[in-house]
């Protein structure tokens, strides 16, 4: 049902048994999938891609034009996957060139006043708190925490099962499994809670998960010979295989690291 107040534009393509309440804004450029709903105030704007199942609530901004200096007015997009729950006042930009996009995955929670910025990736089942933000570029993987008021410095990445608490800045990369805390934030240890309730994972593995970070953390050496300790000293199942490949492939260097 779209409602006679609603904006929606000629050339927006809408799927089927979509709800778009009264005073919502529909631009032109846009797909939205079958049964998403979007309430009152929403705007979706020109180059956001919806799949299915999504619900956009109350003054939220999908699709906004990227706030970057190197925008140049290309037709550029915002990518959302399926049954997503986009809470008030949310702000999604759109990428910057056509070189890359903003993507959202699948089952992601986004509460009120999140800000994801240009470029930026968030895998799925990620719930992202209170006015927690992004900027430009950045990586969160697949059910990540980001608490309220956190922020995700220009070019991060926040690995995937990790938790970073209220108020924190990540300035670095955070990698997978752990929790972070404090400012300047810091390594908190391992988010087991979380991962013996919602992953599953056997207490060997959790022990192994924290015998890596031990040493990456707690052994007084550099990331480089941790890397080498943890090769030696521990099992490399699929979850240290995550930690390893996390590490040498990070640009921004690990929080509470000289790296």
């Amino acid at each position: 049902m779209i409602s006679p107040l609603a904006y929606v534009d000629p050339g927006a393509k809408i799927g089927k048994d979509v709800t778009v309440h009264p005073f919502a804004y529909i631009d032109k450029n846009v797909e939205i999938g079958d049964n998403c709903t979007i309430m009152p105030y929403a705007s979706i704007l020109s180059g956001t891609r919806m799949g299915t199942n999504n619900t956009v609530h109350q003054g939220a901004i999908i699709g906004a034009t990227p706030q970057d200096f190197k925008f140049k007015g290309e037709d550029t997009l915002l990518l959302i996957g399926n049954n997503n729950t986009i809470r008030e006042k949310v702000i999604i930009n759109r990428g910057t060139d056509t070189s890359d996009s903003t993507i959202v995955g699948d089952g992601n929670f986004l509460l009120e006043s999140v800000h994801l910025a240009h470029d930026t990736h968030l895998g799925s089942n990620c719930v992202l708190g209170n006015a927690a933000k992004t900027a430009g570029n950045c990586i969160v993987d697949d059910h990540a925490i980001l608490g309220s008021g956190v922020i995700v410095k220009h070019g991060c990445r926040v690995g995937s099962w990790a938790l970073v608490k209220d108020g924190c800045r990540a300035n670095k990369d955070v990698p997978p499994y752990i929790v972070a805390a404090h400012n300047p934030i810091a390594y908190y240890g391992v988010n087991a809670f979380i991962l013996r309730k919602e992953q599953k994972l056997s207490e060997e593995i959790i022990d192994d998960i924290a015998k890596a970070y031990r040493q990456v953390y707690q052994c007084g050496t550099s990331v480089e010979n941790a890397l080498v300790r943890i090769r030696e000293t521990i099992a490399i199942g699929p979850e240290v295989q995550s930690i390893l490949t996390f590490i040498e492939q990070s640009t921004k260097g690990l929080i509470g690291t000289t790296m």
